[in-house]
């Protein structure tokens, strides 16, 4: 919409990196950022918990932010300086993908790493075989959209998915050998680095 009335690309790219956050409440972006402060801290388990559960956000959840977010913009703004409908699909790829990661990371097997919270009630509902097809068939479907553009956007799509499941699996894992299992701001996280290599990805070539 903003394309059509002449706004440019910059500005499309900004609102639509804030439309989903404020969708959202800031949930996924205020889980980031407490992920990377748990992560960045050094301390025991479960005194990086104590501060993830911090209503404050310290210097390595500002940065973290600060650079994923400048991230999401400037690859959106490069799939829509493509075309629109480019931009577009870019988005739609990016949110999906998040949501993909999110099933991923609440298969079974993955722990949570406390007794309560969001992570405690999402963990691990998920059968493996359930989340692997759902995957499989959302990297499929986002291709064959893709592939109204052209056969390289049907191969970037797919790809976007794949290299966004890969970077929120490394992130999980990483939390998980880090707090013992996830938590809901872990999911926050994951959902966010997942979007943004989504968006990376589509922005490429």
């Amino acid at each position: 919409m903003l394309l059509a009335l002449g706004a440019g690309a910059p500005l499309a790219a900004v609102a639509s990196v804030a439309v989903p956050a404020a969708l959202t409440r800031g949930l996924h972006l205020d889980g980031l950022a407490d992920t990377a402060d748990g992560l960045g801290s050094g301390k025991p388990a479960e005194d990086a918990l104590r501060i993830m559960k911090q209503s404050d956000v310290g210097p390595f959840g500002v940065l973290t932010l600060v650079l994923v977010l400048l991230a999401q913009v400037a690859a959106s703004a490069q799939a829509y300086g493509g075309s629109w409908a480019r931009g577009a699909l870019a988005v739609v790829v990016s949110a999906v993908a998040a949501r993909v990661a999110l099933t991923l990371a609440a298969r079974t097997g993955v722990p949570a790493a406390r007794p309560e919270g969001l992570g405690a009630a999402v963990a691990g509902v998920v059968p493996v075989r359930g989340a692997a097809v759902v995957a499989l068939l959302v990297a499929a479907l986002l291709a064959g959209a893709g592939a109204a553009l052209g056969a390289y956007d049907a191969v970037r799509a797919g790809l976007a998915v794949a290299a966004a499941a890969g970077a929120a699996e490394l992130l999980l894992r990483r939390c998980v050998r880090r707090f013992g299992g996830v938590t809901g701001d872990v999911f926050g996280g994951v959902a966010e680095t997942a979007a943004t290599t989504a968006l990376v990805v589509m922005s490429l070539g």
